[in-house]
């Protein structure tokens, strides 16, 4: 059996992948149509013009999505490894589930709207995605060391640790050189300036804040790098529960005794197995 064929461990991998493949196609697309410059630009310009805003909108939809799903994974497989009494875990798990639904929907506003259209929507979305991520990792990593050391590891809870912390320095970077950049350039519709030369005022402060925010986007999508081998020890499986022996409206004659009395499947929506 291959490592992605093991459990659900496919699902972080499938995020991780797919994000990044929507930034690196965006910004191929967008270099090659000279819409953007090649040295570092903002990923949010590589997905500012069409054709490349289509193709990256729809597949940070994507993105999305698997982030829900992948939160909502992570979230059922801690409630199933903790005990009740366990509120502090419960509750770091909880609250974890939100900032990753929050987090994701974030990516989703990024997606469809640009910050030429609406920035200020957009800048909303990007608060959204990292600094509410940011949060969701601060959270996991706590319960990581709060399962420590019967459910996690150690090694696992330092690797998250270390990514959360090069989240946070991106972050503080990035905003830092961003308020210098806009401090510098007043009166300039910096939104709507894809293009940067050599020597211009800003430029510095730019492109530490460019740089920052790739960092800050591969740091934060690694994190998701770190549920693989949890998800290799999860399962999921559909629930079907019937309500009702056949489809009318009401009892219907024909439908036999024996079909009726036959008891629904009840079975978890989730089931883990450690």
């Amino acid at each position: 059996m291959w490592w992605f064929q093991q459990g659900l461990c496919f699902l972080p991998a499938a995020l991780v992948i797919w994000t990044v493949a929507s930034f690196v196609f965006a910004y191929i697309t967008a270099v090659v149509l000279t819409h953007v410059d090649p040295l570092v630009p903002y990923i949010s310009d590589t997905g500012t013009m069409a054709p490349e805003r289509c193709v990256f909108g729809i597949m940070l939809d994507v993105s999305a999505v698997l982030g829900v799903a992948t939160v909502y994974v992570r979230y059922k497989q801690v409630e199933a490894l903790t005990d009740e009494d366990d509120v502090t875990s419960r509750r770091l798990n909880w609250i974890g589930l939100l900032l990753g639904c929050i987090s994701s929907f974030g990516m989703s506003v990024v997606a469809n709207f640009q910050k030429t259209t609406l920035f200020i929507m957009h800048l909303v979305g990007a608060v959204l995605t990292f600094g509410v991520g940011a949060l969701y990792i601060l959270f996991q990593t706590l319960l990581s060391l709060y399962m420590h050391p019967h459910i996690s590891s150690r090694t696992i809870y330092l690797v998250r640790l270390g990514i959360g912390v090069c989240t946070l320095c991106s972050i503080v970077s990035m905003f830092v050189s961003s308020v210098i950049m806009y401090s510098t350039l007043r009166g300039v519709d910096v939104p709507h300036k894809l293009h940067w030369i050599p020597g211009e005022p800003g430029y510095l402060a730019h492109m530490f804040s460019t740089v920052s925010e790739w960092c800050l986007a591969f740091s934060f999508i690694s994190f998701f790098l770190t549920y693989i081998r949890d998800f290799q020890k999860i399962n999921l499986r559909t629930e079907v529960d019937l309500l009702s022996s056949h489809l009318y409206d009401s009892p219907h004659g024909s439908i036999s005794a024996s079909r009726r009395n036959n008891p629904s499947e009840t079975s978890p929506l989730l089931a883990g197995a450690t």
